[in-house]
């Protein structure tokens, strides 16, 4: 069997290229990436490709006689540059949907996300079925929002093409730990403080309720819908929900619960600061974000984490103070220049 995995080098890339080479049918996997990394695997061939400049020709190269695409690809900065991010997300996903189309690929896999949904309850959990129109004030859950009625359209036009979206909440693990800082916390957070017994505090709210799923997990879930006769939507999270409080706990800290409004107006302050690349709008999209029941990916897809929530955010936090990072570009430990080079970007203003 050969899949063919975009954003391959990525968070959630690494550890689905991993779950699938540990998949006795898949004997070749093509990862599909803007930069080849050092990182590899047995089974995997790098193709360098950049999916929002690449021709049709290209594509087609890299998707023929495939049995199935994982669409991972996403450029999440820079969040101040949301037609920069449009282009690259949704236009290069819909050109990732088109050569599936023309290449007659059986099966396509995409990664959808917790931020397509509608607001909805932090008391109870909802299923596939809850409308997936995103929070309008931040590009992240717009796009996924967006290619969710793409792929309605996609599915109707191509009724022969096995189409799986996956739906995870926050992934997490050690070795991304790096990237992420970089992408939502910005250069001045100092994570050698990041420890238990140092932070006294930690601000929470009431709707800053969420779920997380550890990165290893998420792989699995990919390569289960890659390689088994499934289709629709599935929610994909650790059991538990995780709030302030529980990041409080891991860090031995005491949770203090503030007004969302005034959390808002900090996140708010230092965007404006240009301190951290994460905007307010994000922030908006995360108290309103349901909770989700997983019950379908467990009965359908086979699938039940390995991982609880604590030990994936536990292994975050452990990365965050340890520097840690792979060896692929989007999670190397630092970029060119350390956090000064962050700095010169523009805090979120240009990738």
């Amino acid at each position: 069997m050969r899949v063919v995995v975009t954003g391959a080098t990525g968070n959630l890339g690494t550890s689905v290229v991993e779950a699938l080479g540990a998949v006795p049918e898949v004997d070749s996997i093509v990862g599909v990436a803007r930069r080849k990394p050092r990182w590899s695997h047995p089974t995997l061939t790098i193709e360098q490709l950049d999916l929002g400049t690449a021709d049709d020709a290209e594509l087609d190269s890299a998707f023929a006689d495939a049995d199935a695409v994982v669409h991972l690809a996403w450029l999440f900065q820079p969040t101040r540059d949301p037609a920069t991010t449009w282009r690259a997300n949704v236009l290069g996903s819909l050109r990732v949907f088109e050569a599936v189309a023309r290449c007659a690929v059986p099966a396509l896999v995409h990664s959808s996300s917790v931020g397509a949904y509608s607001p909805g309850p932090k008391d109870h959990a909802v299923t596939e079925d809850w409308p997936t129109h995103g929070w309008p004030g931040a590009a992240y859950p717009r796009e996924k929002a967006y290619l969710e009625r793409a792929l309605d359209a996609f599915e109707a036009e191509h009724p022969s093409i096995r189409v799986v979206r996956l739906r995870p909440g926050f992934v997490f693990r050690r070795e991304t730990a790096s990237q992420q800082r970089r992408l939502f916390l910005g250069p001045f957070v100092p994570t050698s403080l990041v420890r238990p017994g140092v932070i006294p505090v930690v601000p929470t709210t009431p709707s800053l309720r969420m779920q997380v799923v550890h990165s290893a997990d998420a792989g699995r879930a990919f390569a289960l819908a890659a390689t088994r006769d499934v289709r629709g939507a599935f929610n994909i999270a650790a059991d538990e929900v995780v709030d302030g409080a529980t990041v409080a706990r891991l860090l031995d800290a005491r949770p203090v619960t503030v007004p969302s409004r005034l959390l808002r107006a900090v996140v708010a302050a230092a965007w404006t600061l240009r301190l951290v690349p994460a905007s307010p709008g994000l922030l908006d999209a995360v108290l309103r974000l349901p909770l989700m029941d997983t019950t379908r990916a467990r009965t359908e897809l086979g699938w039940t984490p390995r991982h609880t929530a604590d030990e994936a955010l536990t292994e975050f936090l452990t990365g965050l103070r340890e520097r840690a990072g792979e060896a692929t570009p989007p999670l190397a430990p630092s970029v060119p220049g350390g956090r000064l080079g962050e700095l010169a970007t523009g805090v979120g203003r240009r990738p």
